[in-house]
């Protein structure tokens, strides 16, 4: 892991920046981590990674895997989860405009957070075909391949487009992934034209997904909500028209309240 402290900064605490990449090695990862495995996702000597999970143990925020191979997150990161959602001002503030948006249209309602490469998932509401971990709060996705990348991105000037396309990994997901720089602009600015972008089955065979980006007080994206369905129940110029003036009305909502 390189060093993320700035040359002379005398206020960074070096010994915390790895403790935090110790919690950071869990990302992604498909089961319990070893001690070594830990050690070699952050980036540590085998003895600093025992010594960090040692005391990440002590505090609880680490714990042996239940058939004692290795180890893997305890439930104070939950509560942190906890915190962070009850204390983000917008997510408290769209939680009820979601809630009654999810009852107008009885599909998915997702609320995402621009976070440059990806959107970060904030607000599931899941209809009843969604797989586990399409629910799950934390979960996200390229900003290049989803409706509401798209729609934040139709919101940024275009250096910024430019630049997130080019350190972007671009590996289809499905078959229609789009993958193609100049397809994924097209795509950006029929989102700025229309006001929402609409894509199909770029994360998921057979899903059709609807994205309007909010914006902050200064007109920046921070994030978008996504209403997806299935293109088995929807013609998608159906789906645009019933969803789009609802996800707008919401955006409208989040935005004045």
């Amino acid at each position: 892991m390189p060093d993320p402290a700035p040359p002379n900064d005398a206020l960074f605490v070096q010994s915390l920046a790895r403790g935090i990449s110790v919690l950071e090695a869990f990302r992604e990862a498909e089961g319990a981590l070893s001690l070594a495995q830990i050690a070699a996702r952050a980036g540590l000597t085998r003895s600093a990674a025992q010594r960090l999970v040692h005391t990440l143990r002590k505090l609880g925020y680490v714990t042996p895997a239940e058939d004692g191979r290795g180890f893997r997150l305890d439930l104070p990161i939950l509560d942190l989860t906890h915190d962070y959602l009850r204390l983000n001002p917008l997510v408290r503030r769209a939680s009820p405009i979601l809630l009654e948006l999810r009852r107008n249209v009885r599909e998915r309602v997702d609320l995402s957070l621009f976070d440059g490469q990806r959107m970060v998932y904030a607000a599931r509401m899941q209809s009843k075909r969604e797989t586990f971990f399409a629910t799950l709060v934390g979960n996200s996705v390229p900003t290049t391949c989803t409706s509401g990348g798209w729609a934040v991105m139709a919101m940024l000037p275009p250096p910024e487009v430019d630049a997130i396309l080019a350190a972007a990994d671009l590996r289809p997901l499905t078959p229609r992934t789009l993958t193609d720089p100049q397809a994924i602009r097209d795509q950006i600015a029929l989102a700025r034209q229309n006001g929402h972008s609409l894509a199909l089955e770029q994360i998921l065979m057979g899903e059709i997904a609807l994205g309007v980006a909010i914006p902050d007080s200064a007109g920046r994206p921070v994030a978008a909500i996504h209403i997806a369905a299935s293109l088995s129940e929807w013609n998608p110029e159906d789906f645009r028209r019933r969803m789009a003036p609802l996800a707008a009305e919401a955006v409208r909502s989040i935005v004045s309240g």
